[in-house]
């Protein structure tokens, strides 16, 4: 069966650390580009980071640069999203997402989401 699972998610200060880890079954994740969004109540979806299935480019919203690190697990089938000096306004329902375009079909799968609250 094909899934996405994310985990690590929390409460944490201002200023604390957390680092998200989105597992996968039923298929190889290096070879779809995965990307972590994020959703604030109120607020749309919005894309936070990804990583390339190719070259292992990385790309970061402005609002998380050098703050946030993506990075492929060696050997686990798991993506991670390392996050810093968190901030209130990082608070909310982290997602992560795996692409894969084969021919003429896009292969797109999401994952329930991880809850991460930034407060003191």
């Amino acid at each position: 069966q094909v899934q996405l699972v994310e985990s690590g998610g929390g409460l944490v200060q201002p200023g604390g650390s957390l680092r998200l880890s989105c597992a996968a079954s039923g298929f190889t994740l290096d070879y779809y580009a995965i990307g972590w969004f994020r959703q604030a109540p109120g607020k749309e979806r919005e894309g936070v980071s990804c990583i390339s299935s190719s070259d292992g480019s990385t790309y970061y919203a402005d609002s998380v640069k050098g703050r946030f690190t993506i990075s492929r697990g060696n050997a686990r089938n798991t993506v991670y999203l390392q996050m810093m000096r968190l901030k209130f306004e990082d608070t909310a329902v982290y997602y992560c997402n795996a692409k894969r375009l084969i021919i003429a079909t896009v292969n797109d799968y999401w994952g329930q989401g991880t809850q991460v609250t930034v407060s003191s």
